[in-house]
C-alpha cells in the first residue's frame, strides 16, 4: 500500500493524517513467511517540514505467529510499532546511511507503508522465541516433542577422550 507524497510536498508545513487498514495476511521476514493473526489500522501523520524534509509519526499493533526455537510449536507474539522518523530527501542515499537514516520505504513521490512496517518489525524482532521459559524442546534422535511426551532414546553423551577405546571394542567384539 503506497501513499502519494506529491501533494504533500507541494507546500511547506503541510500535514496529512491517515488511518489505513493493513491488508496483509502474512509477513515475510528473512525469507520466512509468518501468518498475521491480528492487526490494528495503521495510523500515520505525514508532515512536510519544508525543503523536502518529511516527518513520519504514528503506529500500529500486530500479532504474528512465530515458531518456538526449541520445540517448533506455534507461538503468538504481539508487536506494538511506533513510527517517529524524519527523512531529508535533499541528502544522497550514502549521506542518509551515514546518518543512520533508513529511507528505503520512501522516495519523493511515494511512501510504501508495508515496507515501513516491515522495517519497524525488524527492529523489534526477538532474538529467540520460546513457547514457555522451561520448554524442553524436541528429541535429537526421534523428534518427539519432550513437552508432550517422553522418549526412550539414549541421550548420554559419550566422553570424547574414550573414542579410541570405543573404536577398539567395536572392531574386536571378542575383547
Amino acid at each position: 500500500m503506497e501513499i502519494s507524497l506529491v501533494k504533500l510536498f507541494s507546500r511547506d508545513g503541510a500535514s496529512e493524517a491517515y488511518k489505513l487498514p493493513l491488508e496483509l495476511s502474512e509477513m515475510e521476514i528473512g525469507g520466512v513467511i509468518y501468518p498475521l493473526l491480528e492487526s490494528q489500522p495503521v495510523e500515520l501523520t505525514l508532515t512536510h517540514e519544508g525543503n523536502y524534509v518529511l516527518k513520519i509519526t504514528g503506529g500500529t499493533k500486530l500479532k504474528l505467529e512465530l515458531s518456538c526455537a526449541r520445540c517448533l510449536c506455534p507461538v503468538e507474539k504481539e508487536f506494538v510499532l511506533a513510527f517517529d522518523r524524519k527523512i531529508d530527501f535533499n541528502l544522497t542515499e550514502e549521506e542518509r546511511e551515514d546518518l543512520g537514516e533508513d529511507s528505503s520505504f520512501a522516495d519523493k513521490n511515494f511512501l510504501d507503508v508495508e515496507a515501513l512496517i516491515r522495517n519497524e518489525l525488524l527492529v523489534q524482532w526477538p532474538i529467540r522465541v520460546l513457547c514457555k521459559d522451561d520448554c524442553k524442546g524436541i528429541c535429537s534422535r526421534c523428534g518427539a516433542n519432550l513437552n508432550i511426551q517422553t522418549c526412550d532414546c539414549d541421550t548420554t553423551v559419550p566422553d570424547p577422550r574414550m573414542a579410541a577405546i570405543r573404536d577398539i571394542f567395536s572392531k574386536f567384539k571378542e575383547v
